[in-house]
């Protein structure tokens, strides 16, 4: 029994940290930023370990990339310009952001 409650915590650790990454995974396929975008290969737009380390050590890359999302552009990435992503609620977009930062 006494292993059992050491046991506890570490377990609580674990489900609560796969629960963002798995909840932000969910956010970018129901926001539909998996539509032109995938984890590891360009498509339609940049891949999001891509992103993630064009902006690595860029303290300032979420604020920035949230702003890009919400008004769309073209440039950054190539010519295909990406829509405004203005219907994104903030709290969605910053976990969103956060997951994609973290590849």
């Amino acid at each position: 029994m006494h292993v059992k409650t050491h046991l506890l915590p570490v377990l609580a650790l674990v489900i609560l940290g796969a629960g963002p990454a798995h909840a932000s995974e969910e956010l970018v396929k129901k926001n539909g930023c998996a539509t032109c975008h995938t984890l590891e290969r360009k498509t339609v737009g940049p891949a999001w370990k891509e992103v993630a380390a064009k902006y690595k050590g860029d303290a300032k890359a979420a604020e920035g990339l949230a702003e890009r999302v919400k008004a769309g552009g073209k440039g950054v990435w190539g010519q295909v310009p990406m829509p405004p992503q203005n219907k994104v609620s903030d709290a969605d977009l910053k976990l969103m952001l956060a997951w994609v930062l973290a590849q």
